[in-house]
């Protein structure tokens, strides 16, 4: 059997946040769930490039009896999305060793350094709506949206020929989220049915026209008086999300690191010991890049 040493003891803790803090960054995201997210377990710097492939465009051709196919010499599509944000949140524990005996410890230390992430990962992607300018906005700004509203942002996600297979998306701001669920004929039982149940109960709209609608406190804000939403309608291909590794600290410098990764999705853990605070300090730290893939599977919904 392996004795237990100091070095044993010092993975197993890095491997404990590790395990808890992935999970815990994963439930706090909201878009960054939603788009098309690309990773890969190998080593990356900030800065770095990566490329993204978009599956070409080809046409149907009605062969003649006798004839010949046509033969077609699609261009891949490609995406560069930049690595051009390392994410970091780092935090203290004085006593590491409480943390082992008491789980729940762990996570009211790693609760705030994970919301720290993932807020900044939701702030990037909403950002991206400047760059969505192949469909015209609808809505108006400084005004509730309404069905009709939503009812032309899908139509226009139809017009562009995204997918009847791929699922629509529309995040708003809580505001926009508090009008989408008063409009009357979706908030009421008599109209709706469970779904407007739902809405009066419960406070979730669901699904409407076609979009799954979400609701984020990080929805861009523009102008003043009035000022404008940039709630955000799209289809998973429009967005992408690029995630890689981070390398490991060099031996001996007393940093122990470890991964975690779920779901298209990886992050670091550090711990290193810090002499000045005679405590244990803890780095949770991404390194990613967000970019537009199709800018005519989105359009910008106003209010």
């Amino acid at each position: 059997m392996a004795s237990i040493t100091s070095a044993n003891v010092a993975n197993a803790i890095v491997k404990l946040v590790a395990a808890d803090a992935l999970p815990a960054l994963m439930g706090n995201l909201v878009l960054g769930n939603l788009v098309n997210r690309d990773y890969e377990p190998v080593l990356a710097q900030a800065g770095d490039t990566v490329n993204v492939p978009i599956p070409p465009v080809l046409v149907a051709n009605n062969i003649a009896e006798g004839g010949a196919v046509q033969t077609q010499n699609p261009n891949l599509g490609n995406a560069q999305i930049v690595l051009n944000t390392h994410a970091e949140a780092t935090f203290q524990i004085p006593d590491v060793t409480k943390v082992l005996a008491v789980p729940d410890l762990l996570r009211l230390y790693m609760q705030p350094a994970v919301v720290a992430l993932a807020e900044r990962i939701e702030s990037d992607l909403l950002n991206l709506y400047p760059q969505f300018t192949a469909n015209a906005a609808v809505g108006t700004a400084g005004t509730a949206l309404t069905e009709a509203v939503v009812d032309s942002a899908e139509t226009t996600l139809f017009n562009v020929k995204v997918p009847a297979s791929a699922a629509k998306y529309l995040v708003v701001d809580p505001t926009a989220y508090s009008a989408l669920r008063q409009i009357p004929r979706f908030s009421e039982f008599h109209s709706a049915g469970e779904a407007g149940l739902r809405a009066l109960i419960d406070g979730a709209v669901g699904k409407m026209k076609d979009f799954y609608i979400f609701r984020s406190q990080f929805v861009a804000k523009t102008g003043s008086a009035p000022v404008t939403t940039h709630n955000l309608a799209f289809s998973r291909n429009a967005i992408g999300l690029v995630v890689r590794r981070l390398p490991q600290p060099l031996p001996g410098t007393g940093a122990i690191a470890e991964y975690a990764e779920l779901g298209n999705f990886g992050m670091r853990v550090t711990m290193s010991y810090q002499p000045n605070t005679l405590s244990q300090q803890f780095t949770v730290d991404v390194l990613y890049g967000a970019g537009v893939l199709r800018n005519n599977f989105a359009v910008q919904v106003n209010s």
